[in-house]
């Protein structure tokens, strides 16, 4: 590697969730980052997301535990019930157990609690520099210098010695580099969260809480503290969607869950303002590393909400990344081949165990009775083995071994 080509910052397009966790994996590993955000200031939409084990040791990892520790809600269980019946379906306990099993808890957190956690511990290093209302709109390579170049919509250049595209489910790296197209679900996802004075004092649970419907359900649980809760509610759209975020209306969500029970349905009366997401996700790929460019969470594998992990891949990514740069001894060549080879495998099974999910949770009919006949009389422990592929990742076993 050319000495000219160490001396500049890596450069990670995207200022989300797993923007800054590459950024802080990389600092931990010597590098300046430049970090360029398309939106006018380093922040995060949404509403609550869950957290397995997983995250926890990739917190852990970028060293913002303790963090993110002191803003998330640990739940004691998470259960599905069905939404026509209240039938429990299945219930994971998430107490001691667990956290004995997995070596972490199981939580709830407000999304922007988790940016914030990562944010402060990009701005504590120092070595993260930031620039807003930045939307990269190509990028060149320069093999001879070991250089990538990335072109922002008013044709200014930042230059690297590497490139990580971080910027979400649109990425303009993927697109530059694979240009496949979205595969647009038809499933809209309405986000709120609600006070706890205005929540039903039957559902206040302490858990991670699913209602499976016939073409939709409904989720809730608690943040910061119990003092809010999020609610969301998924269903099969009726017309052509297309993938984005617009304002929701109460009249279209209780279009959709006619059928359901009093109980579960409380739930979409309590918002007084939904955000709506039609979703999408992509097919799995092979290649993530083009050069000295790479992808990482959204951009890498987009994927449904249905196996709760979006977040928690993003941040698996770029730990990662991390250790592949540290064994590597920050030879980008071999590292970034190792971080590929270590995820590709992983994130596709999340993509497409999404889908299956998706499938399950919104069984109708005689598919309904299947699913809740599926876990009736299943200890824990065969709960635990069933999501120790998932759960048990931590930052000893992220590499792949050759």
């Amino acid at each position: 590697m050319s000495t000219a080509s160490t001396q500049l910052p890596v450069i990670v397009a995207g200022g989300g969730i797993g923007g800054l966790a590459a950024a802080l994996a990389l600092v931990r590993q010597g590098f300046q980052v430049t970090v360029l955000e398309q939106a006018p200031e380093i922040g995060e939409i949404g509403a609550g997301i869950q957290l397995g084990p997983n995250a926890f040791h990739a917190f852990d990892a970028l060293g913002i535990g303790d963090k993110a520790r002191g803003r998330a809600v640990y739940t004691d269980y998470m259960v599905m019930h069905d939404a026509i019946d209240e039938y429990q379906v299945g219930k994971i306990e998430t107490g001691e157990a667990f956290r004995k099993r997995f070596g972490n808890p199981y939580a709830v957190i407000h999304r922007v609690d988790v940016h914030l956690s990562l944010l402060e511990g990009a701005q504590e290093t120092g070595k993260v520099e930031f620039h807003t209302n930045t939307r990269i709109v190509s990028v060149v390579q320069d093999e001879a210098n070991k250089t990538v170049t990335a072109i922002d919509q008013n044709g200014k250049r930042w230059t690297g010695q590497a490139l990580i595209g971080a910027d979400g489910g649109k990425s303009v790296v993927r697109q530059q580099y694979v240009n496949d197209p979205p595969r647009v679900t038809g499933h809209v996802v309405y986000r709120a969260v609600v006070d706890k004075k205005d929540f039903p004092k039957d559902l206040q649970w302490n858990a991670a809480s699913l209602w499976a419907g016939p073409k939709c359900h409904l989720v809730h649980y608690p943040l910061r503290g119990g003092e809010q809760y999020n609610v969301v509610v998924t269903f099969h759209s009726r017309q052509q969607e297309t993938w984005g975020v617009t304002d929701g209306s109460k009249e279209e969500v209780e279009s959709y869950f006619q059928g359901i029970s009093p109980k579960a349905r409380q739930l979409i009366e309590l918002p007084k303002t939904w955000k709506r997401w039609a979703t999408a996700d992509r097919e799995p790929i092979g290649t993530w590393v083009f050069g000295r460019a790479t992808i990482l969470g959204d951009a890498a594998h987009p994927t449904t909400q249905y196996m709760a992990q979006g977040a928690c891949m993003a941040m698996e990514d770029a730990v990662t990344l991390g250790e592949a740069l540290r064994v590597n001894d920050n030879d980008w060549t071999k590292a970034l081949a190792l971080y590929e080879r270590s995820r590709v495998a992983r994130t596709a099974r999340i993509v497409l165990s999404g889908r299956e999910m998706g499938r399950l949770y919104h069984a109708a009919g005689v598919e309904r009775l299947i699913r809740n006949s599926l876990w009736k009389g299943r200890t824990q422990k065969r709960f635990y083995d069933a999501i120790e592929w998932l759960y048990g990742w931590n930052v000893n076993n992220c590499l792949a071994q050759d």
